[in-house]
């Protein structure tokens, strides 16, 4: 054999040696039809029958995954669900309760908000009544009027229900 056709040789008997190595799976479609092959379809439940890893427990091909990234295991819970539609359906659910949470924590955190503010200016308010500053109202023709000494009482008692009541 000549010296320069050895490198070559060898070459070309490790690329042909190469599909050896590879992993095959087995898995059924959904007319029951067994299927084998180097990469299961995604989202189906497949088998590894050669490869490393060979015997261990199903696999489930997610399906936004790219043709050379690992496998997930399949779920091992008999509760879990089995199906695709039966996953979408849970997984549906499981986004509309989150979507329902995070809708009442800001729901919450709003309301709170709004009492934080009615609160402190209600404080304000109370303060600058206490204090004999000149307070204006607007009455039922749009005209600014003064409160007098006995307005300036009510409207301070009213304020003192208020931030008893409201912010305690």
């Amino acid at each position: 054999m000549n010296r320069r056709f050895a490198p070559l040789t060898i070459l070309a008997l490790l690329l042909a040696a190469l599909p050896a190595f590879g992993q095959v799976y087995s898995w059924k479609d959904k007319d029951g039809r067994t299927h084998y092959g180097d990469m299961p379809p995604a989202a189906v439940e497949a088998t590894l029958l050669r490869g490393p890893q060979a015997g261990a427990a199903p696999t489930v091909r997610s399906s936004g995954e790219a043709g050379g990234a690992p496998d997930l295991p399949a779920p091992v819970s008999p509760s879990a669900p089995r199906s695709l539609a039966e996953r979408e359906q849970a997984f549906q659910e499981r986004r509309a309760a989150e979507a329902e949470a995070a809708a009442k924590l800001a729901e919450e955190a709003a309301a709170r908000d709004e009492t934080e503010r009615f609160c402190a200016s209600a404080q304000h308010e109370l303060a600058a009544l206490r204090a004999g500053q000149r307070m204006v109202r607007f009455n039922a023709r749009g005209e600014r009027e003064f409160l007098d000494d006995q307005a300036r009482a009510e409207q301070a008692a009213r304020l003192e229900r208020q931030l008893a009541e409201r912010c305690r």
